[in-house]
C-alpha cells in the first residue's frame, strides 16, 4: 500500500458500531471495521481511535437531566465502546491499549500523551475514551484535541454519509457533495460536518480532515491510500 499518512486518529461514530440494531454494539459490524484497521498496522500506519457514545446515550438530548452529569454518562458510554472495539481489535491479532481521560484503572489506562505516544511509535492501537473528560465538549473536539496531541496527520470521520454537502442529503435530493472544502467555508456555512470548536481546532492546528461513509467498511482502508473518497475538509 502506498499510504499517504504514518499517523491518523479515526473518528468512529456510536451509532455505526450499532448496525442495524440502532443501539448497543454489533459485535460483527465491530469486526468489520477493525479488519481494515488490522492491514493499516500491519502497513505501518500508526492509529489512534475516538469513539463516540450515541449507541448507547446522547448527553446533549438527555432533556431535563443536569448537563454535566449527562454528559459524564456519555463518556461511559464512549468507554463502553472503546472496550468493545478494543476487543474486536485483539481478536483478530492487534495490539491494542485502551486510554480514558477519567481514571478507570482497573480497566483502562490513564491517558498519558507520552504513553499514547510511545504505544503508536511500537505499533499499538490506541483507543481514547471519555471524550475529553470534560462536561459540555464532544468527541469530536476529542478527536480534534487528540489528534493535535498526538500530531496526527489527519482524522478519518468515518460516519453513515458519504462526505459533507451544502444541505442535508437524507432530505434534499439535489444536495450537492464537495471534493474538498476549507474549514472557513465550513464554520462559515455553518455545515454539521462537526461542532464548531472541533472545527476550529482542527483549521487552527492545520489538522485535515476526511470525512467518508463506513457503508463499506473497507473504507476506512482505502481512505488512508486513495485521493477519490468522501469529502477533504483543510485550509485551502
Amino acid at each position: 500500500m502506498n499510504s499517504k499518512y504514518k499517523r491518523i486518529l479515526l473518528k468512529l461514530s456510536g451509532e455505526s458500531l450499532a448496525g442495524e440494531s440502532k443501539h448497543g454494539i454489533d459485535f460483527d459490524t465491530v469486526l468489520s471495521f477493525c479488519e481494515p484497521i488490522k492491514k493499516l498496522v500491519d502497513d505501518g500506519v500508526e492509529v489512534a481511535i475516538v469513539v463516540g457514545g450515541g449507541n448507547f446515550w446522547r448527553g446533549r438530548t438527555s432533556g431535563k437531566m443536569d448537563r454535566t452529569r449527562a454528559d459524564h454518562m456519555g463518556m461511559l458510554a464512549t468507554t463502553i465502546n472503546a472496550l468493545g472495539v478494543a476487543d474486536a481489535l485483539e481478536q483478530i491479532g492487534v495490539d491494542v491499549r485502551v486510554q480514558t481521560a477519567i481514571g478507570m484503572r482497573a480497566i483502562a489506562e490513564p491517558y498519558i500523551r507520552n504513553k499514547a505516544l510511545r504505544h503508536l511509535e511500537k505499533g499499538r492501537v490506541v483507543i481514547f475514551g471519555c471524550g475529553t473528560g470534560n462536561p459540555f465538549f464532544s468527541t469530536d473536539t476529542a478527536a480534534a484535541l487528540r489528534a493535535a496531541e498526538i500530531e496526527a496527520q489527519i482524522i478519518l470521520k468515518a460516519t453513515m454519509v458519504d462526505g459533507v454537502y451544502d444541505s442535508d442529503p437524507k432530505t434534499n435530493p439535489d444536495a450537492k457533495r464537495y471534493s474538498t472544502i476549507s474549514f472557513h467555508d465550513v464554520l462559515e456555512k455553518d455545515l454539521k460536518v462537526m461542532d464548531s470548536t472541533a472545527a476550529a481546532i482542527c483549521k487552527d492546528n492545520n489538522i485535515g480532515l476526511l470525512v467518508f461513509s463506513v457503508d463499506d467498511p473497507d473504507n476506512i482502508y482505502k481512505a488512508v491510500c486513495e485521493d477519490s473518497i468522501g469529502t477533504l475538509v483543510g485550509n485551502f
